[in-house]
Order: structure tokens, then C-alpha cells, then sequence
């Protein structure tokens, strides 16, 4: 590792914004730690990694269970030494009409995008502390800012991750950073958890105009980049042609 390369602990990072999210911090010379729970996905994403030269392995990660995500980080510890950024990343988005009482949806929704993000702090904060300082990305959404109908509980998760992210960097100051990231439309798989044919038509027309992953990816990048005395707070990252 060069004296600038990061070791980064990435989960969701099966597919989509984590996925390209490990492609850019590896190339950029970071070592990589990633976490999901489709494992023939992270071996194959490894296995590219190191062989184009980077630096990876993975671990299977299910970011609801507590337990689960301590052992994920401190693999990560044991492997590297230390842990110098988290990117909470999982996600899912089984969006609907509340009227429908998809109240399974709603429990998964907030298990993993409140829930996980929880549990990565939890399990990586005293390392962090320890060792004298780290930084948080967590991934929100331009639903942490706005609301749409079959969106409710969705955007709920994520203006709790974008308050949980506030009260960290305001606890944190001087020693542990935190940027939050939230993304337009992006290419993803996303919307395939969607199970209400009106919520997920209605996301097929607002997807019309998507921001490949790589865009959210060169954000995460550019937060982590910054030096010691620079914390990125929040990012938003829109398609141009997109309104919304």
C-alpha cells in the first residue's frame, strides 16, 4: 500500500454501487475489504480485482444481523491491520402504496438501510476511535430529501440515515469523518425487489434517465480522497437531464 491507500470495508458490494465502488477504490491503490450476501459474486469481483494488481478479499455479510457485521470488521482488522473507511452501501427498495400493507417490505427496508447502517457503526467506531481516526460513507438517497408516492417508508430509511450521519459527524468532530452520499437514479438492482406492479411500473418510467454506478462511485472516491482536515459532508449526485 502507498502511504496515501486506505483500508476500506465496503458492503453491498455484490452489484451496483458497491460493486463499481470497489472497481474505483482498488484501482486507485486502497485495499478492500467487501461484504454481501451473493459470495459467487464477490469471489469473481475479488479474483478481478487482484488480478488487474489491486488489493481485495471478501467475506459473506448479512448487515441485519449485529453479530454478523463485528466479524466482518474485524476480518477486515485482521487481515489489513486497521480499518480506515466504512462505506455503508446495502440497501433494498421494495417500494409501494402504504394502503397495500406490505408491512414485510416495510421491516426489510428498515432491517437493512437503517439497521445495517446501525450496525456498521456500531462495529467499526471503537476500532476507529483506537486507532485515532477513520470515516464513515454512507449511502443514502435523493429520497433522504424528498418524498413520492409508494417512496414513503423508503425515503424514511434514508432521511434516518442522513440524520444518523449528522449526529455522527457532529459526535465525531476532529477525529472521525463522515460524508453522506445520496444518488439520483442510478443503474442498479434496485428495483428489481420491487413487488407491486404499480410502484414498479411507476419506477420503470422514473428510470427512464439513470446515472451509471460509476458516477456514485467516483464521489465516494473523491470524499476519501480528501486530506485529514477536509470532511466531505454530503453529496448529491443527480442525472443532468433528471428533474427529480
Amino acid at each position: 500500500m502507498t502511504e496515501t491507500a486506505k483500508v476500506i470495508a465496503v458492503t453491498g458490494a455484490s452489484s451496483g454501487i458497491g460493486e463499481a465502488t470497489a472497481r474505483r477504490l482498488a484501482a486507485d491503490g486502497h485495499s478492500l475489504f467487501l461484504g454481501a450476501r451473493r459470495t459467487d459474486r464477490l469471489d469473481a469481483l475479488t479474483k478481478e480485482i487482484t488480478a488487474a494488481g489491486g488489493s481485495a478479499a471478501f467475506r459473506r455479510l448479512d448487515v441485519t444481523d449485529a453479530a454478523d457485521v463485528r466479524a466482518f470488521v474485524s476480518a477486515t482488522r485482521e487481515r489489513y491491520g486497521r480499518v480506515d473507511v466504512v462505506v455503508n452501501n446495502a440497501g433494498v427498495m421494495p417500494l409501494s402504496p402504504l394502503e397495500v400493507l406490505k408491512t414485510d417490505e416495510w421491516d426489510r427496508m428498515i432491517d437493512v438501510n437503517v439497521r445495517g447502517v446501525l450496525h456498521g457503526i456500531a462495529a467499526a467506531l471503537p476500532t476507529m476511535r483506537a486507532q485515532g481516526g477513520g470515516h464513515f460513507v454512507n449511502i443514502a438517497s435523493v429520497g433522504a430529501y424528498e418524498v413520492s408516492p409508494t417512496a414513503a417508508v423508503y425515503c424514511a430509511t434514508k432521511f434516518a440515515v442522513r440524520v444518523i450521519s449528522e449526529g455522527l459527524r457532529q459526535e465525531s468532530a476532529g477525529d472521525i469523518r463522515v460524508t453522506l452520499v445520496s444518488p439520483g437514479v442510478t443503474e442498479s438492482e434496485l428495483a428489481d425487489t420491487i413487488s407491486d406492479p404499480v410502484a414498479r411500473e411507476a419506477m420503470r418510467t422514473y428510470r427512464a434517465v439513470a446515472l451509471p454506478a460509476s458516477a456514485i462511485a467516483d464521489a465516494i472516491a473523491y470524499a476519501i480522497s480528501q486530506p485529514p482536515q477536509i470532511d466531505i459532508n454530503e453529496v448529491i449526485v443527480r442525472p443532468a437531464a433528471s428533474a427529480q
